[in-house]
Formats: structure tokens, C-alpha cells, sequence
């Protein structure tokens, strides 16, 4: 409590543009725009009745305002998100037997496709815009907002800009899959495609850099690898799903063991931060390609695991909570989407004893998804798991994203077999060994933090000052993380100016008046 006095004590020193900030009220009001509050992102049992109604019949895909409200783990699963609204229940994840696994520990993987455009990146872009623009830091009548990205977080960016208001510029490598750019197209962001494949992250940032220099305050950049917003929405929305998901599943003998993540972007890693102060032992473990082997041994190279970046270490990544990096092979990684989606494939996993309704499932998880239960299994072997140990993780989107990678892989290799799904599911799944899996030490930690300053520091403008102080200031990952309290205040200040929440907030009080009489 006293941390986050302090902390609000210090977020009333932000900057607001009382200009530009009456500009953007007045676009919300003429759009009917709302934001949600991070506490109804958690809780959706905080949102006004006659939204929740109305989120019934709206589908979640819809480019409409009252979808923010959409941006949670906890939407109803519906059949045809594009096409279907819904209500809200628990926390959206699947559990994982050890039947598919090979190993005894629990692992349980949260869904991202129920969220709006499928993938939960809409938070990490709503965790950055947001405070930028209630306080008339960005102004939605003149500035376009870059979306610097590997695929999803311009994706989630572009939908979060038109429900507020404002208009996108996306950021991606040419040779992300199609549907990416597909849905950019559709939400009218202007695009730009970048050389190379998911780890050329440095073209993206001098594409970004291109714009600033032309377009000067025309533009806004809200770089996922950097700033604070995109982690402070995962330690407060997605660090608070994988504590219900593991309180709710918990025995008396249970053990939070872990959590695994693909590096990324570093936004998802934050969750851990917020386990550790419930559950001070539990490890985080942080994936990487194998054929780009940043975080392992400073290395470089492309890879097809969609949506994990590489080649830099994110400004927004906290080494000190890295307790193991993983190196996952992209070979194995898109074998494994195969088996998972192919007909062949569910031939084989039901002969193996796996249920017919886990496979209907299989299709939640994306290429990072599989990656992330790669990285979850062999944190299990590594560490010698047992039953009464849990792993989580989470799918950030589904393959609904990826239907294009699995047509190249039939006309590529030819069609998945029998025998294929056999041999892929003995070598690549069951053969998950503990190689390339680095337990951190102090050392470790420190070598890869001190990646950040060639791409930092000389190329991106950060200082040394700041540098040292993410290593050696305690406070300074609390700082930046626990701020979402301070916000949802000044969320609901800027709803009221708004006056567009007061209408519903009315409809749902005279309906409870009704309801009791």
C-alpha cells in the first residue's frame, strides 16, 4: 500500500495538454467512444449492465467502441467471433495432459483468440495509447500512430486506434502471413513492410525512425519494445488471469512451479513479475528461436516463429526476473502446427489416447503458442517436474492467423501423412529434450541486460543512467508496473468530461430500480 501511494504520488507529475485534451473528449463524445478501466478488464462484473447487453449482440471482431470493453481474458467463447457477440465467464485457458506433454507437471494455457482481432495484443496496445491519450499526449484529429511490430501488436494496435478515435500506421516484416496484412487493409492503417522475416526487428524501428524524421509531430511512435504501457497491462490483466486459472485448479500438495514465455516484445513477461510477489519462488523461463539465439549466447539469424521478434534484447524486458532461457528449434515448432492441424495428425493423437475434445482444441494454439508449450515441456524435464507442479503459459493468438503457413507447408512438403504425424509426434513432441536450456545466473543476467545498450543506447537514444538503473535501482520495475490504479482514476475522470458513460450507467440504475420492484 505504501509502494502504490508513493507511486501515484509521483504519476501526478504527468504532463496533460489541456488543448489537445479537449480535442480528443470532444472526438470521443461525437464518436460515443468509452474506455474501460483496468479493474472491469479484470473483473467484467464492474461494467455497467447496459454494455454487457449490448456486448451480447455486438460481435467481438466489430469495429465499435464498446469492443474495448471486449479487451479481457474472460469473453464468452463463441463459435464465430466475427460474427457472434457474447457474455463473460472465467478466464479462457486449456489444460494440457500429460498424455500430449510427456511430462507429469500441470501446464495450463490461456487463450488469446477471444479476444477482438484474435490475438490478446489489444491489451499491450491499449496499455500503451491509452494514457497518451487522456492526458492530450496524443492528438487524434491531427497525429497518426505508428505501430512498430512482427505482426500482432500493429494488428491489436491498428483495431484499439479506430475504436478511439484515431488513425494507424503499421510497421511489419514483408514476410509475416498474409492474414496480418489482410486485416490491416481492412481497418484502413497505412502499412509499411520492412525486409526480412519476424527477427529483423531493427528495420522496423529505422522505418519508424524514416516516418519521425518526415512527418515530425504528425506522428506518435508507440514502440511495444519499449514502452511501459504494453507490460504494465500484462502484470495487471494477464499476471491477475494466470493466478485465478492456477488458484482456481490448486490442491493442497499444489506448487506454482513456473510460467513460460517466448521473449517477444517482453510485455507477457511482466506477468511474472506480478506471480512472484504472490509466489515469490516461482521461475520465469523465457523462449527464443535456436536459430536465433539472442538471449543464450548473443547470437543472431532469421526463424519462422511468428510473433517472438529476436535479434535485441526489449528495453521493457526485466533480466533480473529471468531465471531460465529456453532455445526452441523452429524446425520441430512447425512440425508440431502441423500435427495439430492436420486431419492425419488427429488420426494419430486419438489413436495415442488423446481426447476428442482436447484435439477440437488444438486449433487455439498459434505458431508462438505451440512454442510457448515447447518451452513449458522442457522447463518440465529440465527441472524434473512432478504432478503437483503447475506450468503456465499462454497462446497469444490462434491459426486462424496462420492458415497460409500450414498451405505452404503441404505444397512445400507435400501432404502431412500417417506417417508424418507419427514421426512428429515420437521425435518433436515426445522428444522435447532439456537441450539448450540455460538455468540463469547472476552473470547471465547481467550479460544479457548489457545487450540492451548497443541497441539502446546507441542507436534508439536511451541513456546509460537509465540503463544501470533498470539493474541496480529496486524500485524502478515497480515504478513503471504497478501504475494501473492511478490510471483507471484518471480513465474514469476522463469518462465523466466525456459524459457518454453517464447515459448507460443511468439505463443499468433504472433497470436494478425495476428489477427490485
Amino acid at each position: 500500500k505504501i509502494i502504490q501511494y508513493l507511486l501515484q504520488e509521483k504519476m501526478k507529475s504527468q504532463t496533460v495538454n489541456e488543448e489537445v485534451l479537449q480535442k480528443t473528449i470532444q472526438r470521443c463524445r461525437e464518436q460515443n467512444i468509452i474506455i474501460p478501466t483496468f479493474e472491469q478488464m479484470n473483473n467484467p462484473d464492474k461494467i455497467p449492465a447496459k454494455i454487457k447487453e449490448e456486448l451480447k449482440k455486438l460481435p467481438i471482431w466489430d469495429v465499435n467502441p464498446l469492443n474495448l470493453f471486449r479487451i479481457s481474458w474472460k469473453n464468452e467463447r463463441v463459435e464465430k467471433p466475427k460474427e457472434q457477440g457474447g457474455a463473460y465467464g472465467d478466464v479462457n485457458y486449456i489444460e494440457l495432459p500429460s498424455e500430449l506433454t510427456g511430462t507429469k507437471a500441470k501446464i495450463y494455457v490461456l487463450v488469446g483468440k477471444y479476444f477482438p482481432t484474435g490475438a490478446h495484443k489489444v491489451g499491450a496496445t491499449f496499455g500503451a495509447l491509452v494514457p497518451k491519450l487522456i492526458t492530450g499526449n496524443l492528438d487524434p484529429t491531427t497525429q497518426k500512430v505508428i505501430w512498430p511490430s512482427t505482426g500482432n501488436y500493429c494488428r491489436g494496435g491498428a483495431f484499439d486506434s479506430r475504436l478511439m478515435g484515431c488513425d494507424s500506421i503499421a510497421i511489419l516484416p514483408e514476410e509475416m502471413s498474409q492474414e496480418r496484412f489482410e486485416w490491416l487493409k481492412f481497418l484502413g492503417a497505412e502499412i509499411f513492410a520492412t525486409p526480412g522475416c519476424e527477427s529483423n526487428v531493427k528495420e522496423i524501428y529505422d522505418k519508424a525512425k524514416e516516418l519521425i524524421a518526415e512527418r515530425g509531430d504528425k506522428v506518435l511512435n508507440l514502440n511495444q519494445f519499449e514502452d511501459f504501457g504494453n507490460p504494465m497491462w500484462h502484470y495487471t490483466c494477464t499476471g491477475n488471469a494466470m493466478q485465478q486459472v492456477y488458484e482456481k485448479n490448486k490442491t493442497d500438495k499444489s506448487n506454482l512451479f513456473g510460467l513460460f514465455l517466448t521473449q517477444g516484445s517482453a510485455g507477457t513477461l511482466a506477468a511474472a513479475d506480478y506471480l512472484k510477489k504472490y509466489y515469490p519462488l516461482t521461475k520465469l523461463g523465457v523462449g527464443e528461436a535456436l536459430q536465433c539465439p539472442t538471449l543464450s549466447c548473443n547470437g543472431y539469424g532469421g526463424h519462422r516463429i511468428e510473433g517472438i521478434g529476436d535479434k535485441h534484447v526489449p528495453w521493457v524486458h526485466n533480466l533480473r526476473s529471468t531465471d531460465a532461457v529456453v532455445a526452441l528449434d523452429d524446425v520441430p515448432n512447425m512440425n508440431i502446427m502441423r500435427l495439430f492441424n492436420c486431419e492425419e495428425g488427429h488420426k494419430y493423437l486419438k489413436a495415442k489416447g488423446i481426447k476428442e475434445e482436447l484435439i477440437k482444441e488444438l486449433h487455439h494454439f498459434g505458431i508462438s503458442g505451440i512454442a510457448n508449450i515447447m518451452g513449458c515441456i522442457k522447463m518440465a524435464k529440465y527441472f524434473e517436474l512432478t504432478e503437483n507442479d503447475v506450468m503456465l503459459t499462454v497462446a497469444t493468438d490462434s491459426m486462424e492467423m496462420y492458415q497460409s503457413r500450414v498451405k505452404e507447408m503441404d505444397e512445400k512438403h507435400g501432404p502431412f501423412t500417417a506417417i508424418d504425424a507419427a514421426v512428429v509426434f515420437q521425435a518433436d513432441l515426445m522428444g522435447l529434450s532439456t537441450e539448450y536450456v540455460l538455468e540463469t545466473t547472476y552473470a547471465d543476467k547481467k550479460r544479457m541486460h548489457n545487450l540492451k545498450y548497443f541497441t539502446w543506447v546507441e542507436q534508439q537514444g536511451k541513456t546509460v543512467e537509465e540503463l544501470n538503473a533498470q539493474w541496480y535501482d529496486t524500485g524502478y520495475w515497480d515504478e513503471r508496473m504497478g501504475t494501473a490504479e492511478f490510471w483507471d482514476e484518471k480513465i474514469k475522470e476522463f469518462n465523466e468530461k466525456v459524459g457518454i458513460l453517464k447515459k448507460y450507467e443511468q439505463i443499468s440504475n433504472l433497470n436494478k430500480q425495476f428489477s427490485c420492484q
